[in-house]
Order: C-alpha cells, then sequence, then structure tokens
C-alpha cells in the first residue's frame, strides 16, 4: 500500500464528513493518505440537527469560521433543552447550557438553593440560570467573556441541517486534499490469516484497499457489524423506543433560540428551529403506537405547515460491543445508537474522531493497546449517556402504558447510585470523561420533580436572612442583564442570515 498509512473511510454522512474533516486539518499528508468512499445512490439518515456545545469546539478545532458555517448550514444558536411535560403533565423546564447561580459563600451554590428551597423562601432553581431566562424571552446572545459579569456564565451549541453540514464538510476537506471515491460497495475483503479487512470491493469491481477503516455505514454497520461480527448490546430494556418519524415544517414566529422535547403518549417530540424551516419527529415506542397513529400525531402538533410527509426510521438503542475491532473504528450510527433526546449523536461522532486521532497508528501493524484505550473510552461515553438519558424515563408521573413500564424496570447500578445520592444531599459527582456535569443533571432532577431532602451541612453557615438577599440580589440581577439581549431572531439577521434555499 505504499509508504503512506492508507486510512479509508467507509460512508459519507456527518459522521463521514466529520472524520474526513479532522484528518485534513490535523494528519501529515506526507504519512497519511485519507479516501472516504461513498454512493450518491445511499441516502443518508440526516435527523440529527440539533447539537451540543462541544460542536463549537469541534469547528474551532477545524479552523472554521463561525459565521460562514452558519450561514451554509442555515444553522440557529441553542442555549438548552426544553422538557414539556416530562415530570408532569404542564410541567416544563429547560436544561441549559451553563451554570447554576454564582458562588454566594463556602458550599456551591445548589447547597444554598436546597435550604432555600426548602425553607420557601427561594425562587424556582432555573430562574438563577442566565441561558435559561434568556432563552424563554427568545433572546440570544454570545458570551461576553467577563467572568464577573452573568452573561458570561454559558455555552451555546446549534440547529443546523446535517446534510447541509456533511456537504459543507465535504467540500472543505476535497479542498485539503482528501479523496473521494464514488461507488457502493459490494463485498468486503478480508485477510485470510489477520481476518483484519484488507479492502472493500464497489459495483465497478474496483477495490479500495487500506490499513485501517472507518465505518460511517450508518445502521447498516457495514464493516464492524456485518463484516466483523461485532454485535449490538441491546439497551432496549432501559430504552424502548425503536422508531422514529421526521417531518420539516415550514418556520414558526416563535424563534427559539432552544430545542424543545415534548412527551407524549408512546414517547416524544422534537422541535428545532432553523433559520429557513423547522425540524420536528416523533421517537416512538412501536410496543404503544402505530406508526399510522404517531404520523397522525406528529402532523397535529406542528408550529408551522409540514414540507413534506413524515420519514419512518428504525433502530434500536444500544451499541456495538467493541467500537474498534481488528482495523476497523466505527463511528456514528454504525457503532451504535441513543435516540436523540439530548442532541448526542454528533458529539458521540467527534468523541470517536478526537479519540482516533490521538491513538492513530503510526504502522500497519496495530499495538492493541490503542484499540483497548478507544474502546475504554467510548464505552464511559456512551455508558454515562444511557444513565443520563435512561433518568429522563424512569423520573416522571405515569399516565400511559410507556411511562408506567419505565418506571418499574432495573436501572443500571450507576444511575441507581447516582439517584439515591442526589435525593440525599444534591450530590452529583463530576467526572473527568464523559459528557454532562452537575449543572445537566441537577436540572433534570429538579426539572422532573426530585428534589434533595437535606442540602450539603456547609451550607448552613450562611444566616438565613444573608441568603435569602444575595439569592434575590442574583436572580434581579439575571432578569435585568437578560432584558437587555436582542432578540435570537435579530441576532442571527445581523450576526449570520443565510440566503433563502
Amino acid at each position: 500500500m505504499g509508504d503512506k498509512f492508507d486510512l479509508v473511510i467507509v460512508g459519507g454522512g456527518t459522521a463521514g464528513w466529520m472524520c474526513a474533516a479532522a484528518c485534513a486539518a490535523k494528519l501529515d499528508p506526507a504519512r497519511f493518505r485519507v479516501r472516504l468512499v461513498e454512493s450518491e445512490e445511499i441516502g443518508t439518515v440526516g435527523v440529527g440537527e440539533a447539537t451540543l456545545p462541544q460542536m463549537k469546539d469541534f469547528n474551532d478545532f477545524l479552523g472554521l469560521d463561525e459565521v460562514e458555517f452558519m450561514k451554509a448550514t442555515q444553522a440557529s444558536f441553542k442555549l438548552g433543552i426544553e422538557f414539556v411535560n416530562w415530570g408532569r403533565r404542564g410541567d416544563r423546564y429547560i436544561h441549559p447550557f451553563g451554570t447554576f447561580g454564582r458562588p454566594i459563600g463556602e458550599a456551591d451554590f445548589f447547597s444554598y438553593w436546597i435550604r432555600a428551597h426548602r425553607a420557601g423562601t427561594a425562587a424556582p432553581l432555573f430562574d438563577y440560570c442566565f441561558p435559561i431566562v434568556t432563552a424563554l424571552q427568545n433572546r440570544f446572545m454570545l458570551p461576553n467573556g467577563d467572568g464577573n459579569d452573568v452573561r458570561s456564565a454559558f455555552a451555546y451549541a446549534y440547529h443546523l441541517d446535517a446534510f447541509l453540514y456533511a456537504r459543507y464538510l465535504r467540500a472543505w476537506a476535497e479542498a485539503r486534499g482528501i479523496e473521494r471515491v464514488e461507488g457502493r460497495i459490494v463485498a468486503v475483503e478480508k485477510d485470510g490469516e489477520s481476518g483484519d479487512i484488507a479492502a472493500v470491493t464497489l459495483a465497478s469491481g474496483a477495490q479500495v484497499a487500506g490499513d485501517l477503516f472507518v465505518d460511517c455505514s450508518g445502521f447498516r454497520s457495514l464493516l464492524l457489524g456485518t463484516a466483523l461480527g461485532v454485535e449490538l448490546e441491546d439497551w432496549s430494556h432501559w430504552l424502548p423506543c425503536d422508531s422514529a418519524q421526521a417531518v420539516p415544517s415550514a418556520r414558526s414566529d416563535d424563534f427559539t433560540p432552544y430545542t424543545r422535547s415534548t412527551r407524549r403518549k408512546a414517547g416524544w417530540q422534537w422541535c428545532i428551529p432553523l433559520q429557513h424551516r423547522t425540524g420536528n419527529g416523533y421517537v416512538y415506542s412501536s410496543a404503544d403506537i402505530s406508526d399510522d397513529e404517531a404520523a397522525a400525531t406528529l402532523l397535529a402538533n406542528l408550529d408551522g405547515e409540514p414540507l413534506a410527509d413524515p420519514r419512518v426510521l428504525r433502530f434500536k438503542a444500544g451499541k456495538r460491543h467493541q467500537a474498534w475491532a481488528k482495523n476497523c473504528i466505527a463511528m456514528g450510527l454504525a457503532g451504535g445508537f441513543l435516540e436523540p433526546l439530548e442532541s448526542t449523536s454528533i458529539y458521540l461522532v467527534q468523541m470517536a474522531i478526537m479519540h482516533l486521532l490521538t491513538l492513530m497508528p503510526d504502522g500497519a501493524a496495530i499495538d492493541p493497546a490503542l484499540p483497548a484505550e478507544f474502546n475504554r473510552v467510548m464505552d464511559v461515553e456512551y455508558d454515562r449517556i444511557r444513565d443520563f438519558l435512561i433518568l429522563h424515563y424512569v423520573a416522571n408521573e405515569a399516565d400511559a402504558p410507556l411511562w408506567q413500564r419505565v418506571t418499574a424496570i432495573d436501572l443500571p447500578d450507576t444511575l441507581a447510585g447516582k439517584i439515591d445520592r442526589f435525593r440525599h444531599r444534591g450530590h452529583v459527582q463530576a467526572y473527568r470523561d464523559g459528557l454532562f456535569g452537575p449543572p445537566s443533571w441537577q436540572a433534570v432532577f429538579v426539572g422532573q420533580g426530585i428534589v434533595p431532602r437535606a442540602a450539603d451541612r456547609l451550607a448552613d453557615a450562611l444566616p438565613a436572612d444573608l441568603l435569602d438577599e444575595r439569592l434575590a440580589k442574583l436572580a434581579a440581577t439575571i432578569a435585568d442583564a437578560a432584558a437587555t439581549v436582542p432578540s435570537h431572531a435579530d441576532f442571527i439577521a445581523r450576526y449570520c442570515p443565510a440566503p433563502a434555499p
């Protein structure tokens, strides 16, 4: 295969072109040859249109211009995710991309809030979070960088058209030397001795050989799942939704800087505002509702006129037992699927890419320590996201068969322990690896009705009247600051207006 290390990416779409772009940006072209094989005949899923703040980090890592990227992908801003009816019917809360409160003593802010809340003197937790107060008024600004200002204590993500993002990255990557090979794969050739993948054969008869293969073939998992036989670890007993219907609609006047997730009888519905349209979908359990009823529910709850017929997707929650086996790494849907309740799909692709770049082999012989470490860190990512998603399901007041069933499931030990610790003193362990820190867990716990029985004892030292005064002042400061922020629509019109499609 020559002097260069041959990296072959199988499949385009968001996962494939994100990987290709990162390779173009960071791998030495004198040492690595990178090719991406995809077929125009095969469509992409393209429903992952909401992201997390880490996506900005990825774009910055590549060196993308934010304004250009947002115009090219019809993107809008995202300050968090609103959950409607998830705890009790009529309730709503936002999981923000920011912290709650500011330091007001020796204990953490959340402990002080618990103490005041139990005394009946605190405002709702969400009044102490600038991105939530701002988002609920459909306002947006960039963080101002002044650590003493409440308008600095948040991050932001994007709503975007995933198809346009893949197309944008393709042009960017090809301009930097990535080779695109057009063709539909009809066979996978394996080495008779090692069992490694040697090449993929295209319908034209051509073969593309490589040293390392990245499987971005979607749910088919053409290389890791089909050719190498790495099975899926089934998590559907914890996350029972197995179907989704997606449909775009006309953009509504309610141009929110947040994603909306609304609990339905047999699952939940998403609403993602882009500049040119709104993305919608219903994720549901096919055991609890028919496709026809799901489509009718979705279409009856749109903010604008539908622009197409609903498209049905089937899936199973879980991950491959190994994300890296032999000389093949799976990314995106090829490696596993967790429903997009917390917009984690693109994040998991990003993490796989970053770990690959760190653990990239330097020769055709792959040190076993590399896939072992890759699999370890990806298992941590998937497991912690899984637990966070399960929390949304089990912390609800059941009113339909699906929701009654999930409140009675046996929880993973990792989640059961976390819930017990939170109920006791509001403790959430911060960890080095994995997504979702304490503010995320605090938002979902409290938003869905789980409030700790007591606060950290360090919070007792502050006199009650002084605590109430500081909480009231903070809530007023945040409210006043939010009132100075422009509307989301006005900010985008000035900063990154996209041309009409």
